[in-house]
Parts: structure tokens; C-alpha cells; sequence
């Protein structure tokens, strides 16, 4: 005990937030990696000049930035998931969620990458000869995906601190441990300080990462 601070609490619930941590950890990455790749088709959706395909894009895009992540959980934990697996499961539902979600930043990212990149590059890449795909493969992709880096990185970390709000549905994630931890012993500052801790740990680390990879790329 240190002025009434119970540090054998946190001893006792200590290995599960670090197992919900590494949880967390994993579902953050899976949602980030499939946001990205749904959030490059709607992206391209987006910058499409075909109607079918530009506003179904714009909706997806409005709707999932315009909607609360919580609220987002719920329909994919009581609404998407049962139907397809013919019961409901926290985790699925928690990466499903968060990679929808993720997918509308990411297709911005990707809008506002590709469109920075100079309009002259297009055209000398077509007077080589090069198609439409082949240009964007071997001209703008490479050029742009540097630009995102840091709004990709940003956008990870949102969605790891965001992943804190999975606990709704029982993940067992740092949030669960910690709400169980008070539940138990009826504390406050023990289990929240202590995820906040292991939150500002995750955050920082990928700060440091993301900035380490800004500098070789």
C-alpha cells in the first residue's frame, strides 16, 4: 500500500491486462491491415467518376465517419455478426467494427495521397505508354504511399485507443480486465490508472516506431 493505493490489486489482475493487452494489440493491427485494404477500393471508388461506384463510396465514407464507433460495434455484434456465423462472437465482431470503420479514414488517406501527387506524372507516364493501372502502380502508388505514412500511423494509433471501447461487448481486452478489476474490488484509480498506462506504453512505442520509419522511407 502506498497512501491508500493498492498496488496487490494490481499485482493480482496484472497478467490478464497484459493478456488483453496483447489482444488488443492484435485486433488493432488485423482491423488496420483489412481497413486498409477495403479502404483503397473505396477510396478508388471514391475518385471514380462513375456514378455507381463514386456514391456508394460517398455514403460508406459518411456513414461510418459520421456514425459513433460504439454504435458501429453494437450493430456488427447484435446485427452483422449472428446472422453469418450463426451466433454472436466479441472478437469478430470487434475487428469487423473497426476495420469498417477504419476503412472510411483509410480511403481518405488514400484520396488525399494520390491526389497530391503532381497531375504532370500521369500525363508523361501515358505519353510512355503506360495504361491507367499501370501508372498508378508504378508512378503514383509508390509516391503517395510515402506522403501517408504519417496519416496511416496516426490513424493507427486512433484506432488502438479506440479499440477500448470493444469492452461493451466482453473482448476481453485491457478495458474488460480493468472494469473487472473494479467490479471485484470496487476501486477506481487501480484498474484505470493502470490501463491508461499500458494504453500510453502501446502509444508511445508505435510513436517511436512510426517515427523511425518516417525517417528511412
Amino acid at each position: 500500500m502506498l497512501g491508500g493505493f493498492r498496488f496487490d490489486i494490481i499485482g493480482d489482475y496484472l497478467p490478464l491486462l497484459l493478456k488483453g493487452a496483447l489482444l488488443t494489440v492484435g485486433i488493432s493491427v488485423g482491423s488496420i491491415l483489412l481497413g486498409s485494404l477495403l479502404g483503397l477500393a473505396v477510396g478508388f471508388g471514391k475518385m471514380s467518376r462513375r456514378w455507381f461506384l463514386h456514391y456508394p463510396a460517398v455514403c460508406y465514407i459518411n456513414f461510418f465517419r459520421g456514425t459513433p464507433l460504439y454504435v458501429q460495434i453494437l450493430m456488427a455484434h447484435f446485427g452483422l455478426i449472428p446472422p453469418i456465423l450463426g451466433h454472436t462472437d466479441a472478437i469478430v465482431a470487434a475487428i469487423t467494427a473497426l476495420s469498417l470503420n477504419s476503412a472510411a479514414y483509410s480511403a481518405e488517406i488514400y484520396r488525399a495521397g494520390i491526389q497530391s501527387i503532381d497531375k504532370g506524372q500521369t500525363e508523361a507516364a501515358h505519353s510512355l505508354g503506360m495504361n491507367a493501372v499501370q501508372t498508378m502502380r508504378h508512378i503514383i502508388l509508390p509516391q503517395a504511399v510515402k506522403r501517408m505514412i504519417p496519416a496511416f500511423g496516426n490513424e493507427f494509433i486512433t484506432l488502438l485507443k479506440d479499440s477500448s471501447l470493444i469492452a461493451i461487448v466482453a473482448a476481453p481486452e485491457i478495458m474488460y480486465w480493468a472494469n473487472a478489476m473494479r467490479g471485484q474490488y470496487m476501486r477506481i484509480w487501480e484498474p484505470y490508472l493502470t490501463a491508461a498506462l499500458i494504453y500510453f506504453v502501446l502509444t508511445y512505442s508505435l510513436n517511436k516506431l512510426l517515427a523511425y520509419v518516417e525517417r528511412k522511407v
